[in-house]
């Protein structure tokens, strides 16, 4: 059975590139939902007045919300008009709408709930990157890891994303950042209802467009926001919906690691103070906790890489709601989204 594809396309300053861009996208799309971000160039009214393609409509935010507030309202209209995949294209030109039909992909075969763009699969293809980028989306790849559970996703600033519609319903979208972070944010909320997540190789486009995300800029609250996210995805998934060995593990290598540290910061600073060497047994009584706290806390790491998240809930979703489809579409669309 096919599944209807609704295209969302987040517009701010991208008055030049929007029509060329929707012109792109392929017949495998069912809707393409424009939501002008109060946008001071009024992509959404060019759109209206100049683009006769059917499936286009046009949202318009009274203010400015951001790329994750335009989103989030988009993927919310989307679910009233029945769609099953919903897709993330960015109105900048640098998404190709080419691979729409392959970043669906995974969801409509069921072995994934969330796809993203990955830039970082073909090396060649990186020289056109301009390497500020690359240093900061390695930065931030990192911490993305951490804070999200998903151990083999890169490119986490890549916007170009698919979800399955069912998988969306899921999601606090009130907790979910509006600005720039959102597409991380996305990854830290669907590691909390236990998503598959896939990253879908595909090329980086820059031309002469103008990125409105400048990572130097954004870097700092970045890590901040990945550091909470990081708190609370251990709290959750090791202490409030279960409590195994790794939750042992992470606790002893965490004491061990400060008591280690402390017992030998204090004596270091006696030695120096008193000029009396340490005894070998103070030195190791300092030294094996440290080795067994980081040993601990590996293993710890290990648990959480080897627990990633890889099958597909959204099938599964789409079964139990079969009884009740409508009745069940009408109240989620009614908690958790809020139409402009």
């Amino acid at each position: 059975m096919r599944q209807s594809v609704a295209v969302v396309i987040p517009c701010y300053r991208v008055r030049s590139q929007i029509l060329p861009l929707i012109q792109q996208i392929g017949a495998e799309v069912d809707w393409i939902i424009v939501v002008d971000d109060a946008c001071p160039e009024e992509s959404g009214r060019h759109v209206s007045e100049n683009c006769s393609d059917r499936r286009v409509t046009v949202l318009k935010n009274e203010k400015n919300l951001g790329v994750g507030g335009a989103v989030l309202n988009g993927f919310s209209y989307a679910l009233r008009l029945g769609a099953d995949i919903l897709v993330k294209l960015d109105g900048d030109a640098q998404m190709d709408p080419h691979w729409i039909q392959y970043l669906i992909r995974p969801i409509q075969d069921g072995r994934a709930d969330y796809a993203k763009g990955n830039r970082f699969f073909n090396v060649e293809g990186l020289r056109s990157m301009p390497r500020v980028r690359l240093l900061g989306n390695a930065v931030l790849s990192f911490f993305s890891k951490i804070s999200s559970g998903y151990w083999g996703l890169f490119d986490p600033t890549n916007g170009y994303t698919a979800i399955s519609a069912s998988t969306f319903a899921l999601l606090p979208l009130k907790k979910i950042s509006q600005g720039y972070f959102f597409e991380s944010d996305m990854l830290f909320q669907l590691g909390m209802v236990r998503a598959s997540v896939v990253d879908v190789p595909m090329d980086a486009v820059y031309a002469n467009e103008k990125s409105n995300l400048a990572i130097s800029r954004v870097m700092g609250q970045f890590l901040s926001k990945h550091l909470t996210n990081t708190f609370s995805r251990i709290a959750h998934n090791y202490f409030l919906r279960d409590f195994s060995l790794a939750s042992i593990e992470l606790i002893a290598g965490i004491g061990f690691v400060v008591f280690g540290t402390a017992f030998g910061a204090y004596h270091w600073a006696e030695s120096i103070k008193t000029g009396v060497t340490a005894t070998t047994g103070t030195v190791m009584l300092a030294a094996l906790p440290i080795i067994l706290g980081v040993q601990l806390l590996l293993s710890f790491l290990a648990f959480d890489i080897s627990s990633t998240p890889n099958m597909a809930i959204h099938r599964l979703l789409q079964d139990v709601r079969k009884p009740t489809a409508s009745a069940g579409r009408e109240s989620e669309q009614t908690e958790h989204a809020t139409l402009p």
